[in-house]
């Protein structure tokens, strides 16, 4: 599995994304409902953030938040490392590793297609 492109993994699943101006709480209601643990921010279909479970609980709750007022674009993480549909899932192992996080954007032209 690790020497398949992660353009296979990925393949007809649905890329998740939320705009900026969404609240918390929407976000964390779409994560919910799609059974994920992180989504991308988009804007016009380009990859510009992620929000994702770490950042719901230690920018949003231990920062004493509140879930409907604050805009996702303020507690994502901005310009996450990404990498394109042609690589190795190896690839995306590796960087998850080396970042110490569980996420993965896949970007084709700053277009978010999928995560990993």
């Amino acid at each position: 599995m690790v020497d398949r492109s992660i353009r296979t993994l990925i393949e007809g699943k649905e890329c998740i994304t939320c705009p900026e101006h969404w609240s918390v709480i929407e976000a964390a209601r779409l994560m919910k409902r799609e059974h994920i643990g992180a989504v991308m921010v988009v804007e016009q279909d380009k990859l510009i953030g992620i929000f994702t479970e770490r950042d719901a609980l230690f920018r949003v709750l231990a920062g004493d938040r509140d879930l409907k007022t604050t805009r996702v674009a303020d507690v994502m993480t901005r310009n996450p490392q990404s990498l394109h549909p042609d690589k190795q899932f190896a690839d995306a192992l590796q960087l998850m590793h080396t970042g110490r996080f569980r996420h993965v954007p896949v970007v084709d032209n700053g277009r978010a297609v999928g995560m990993v």
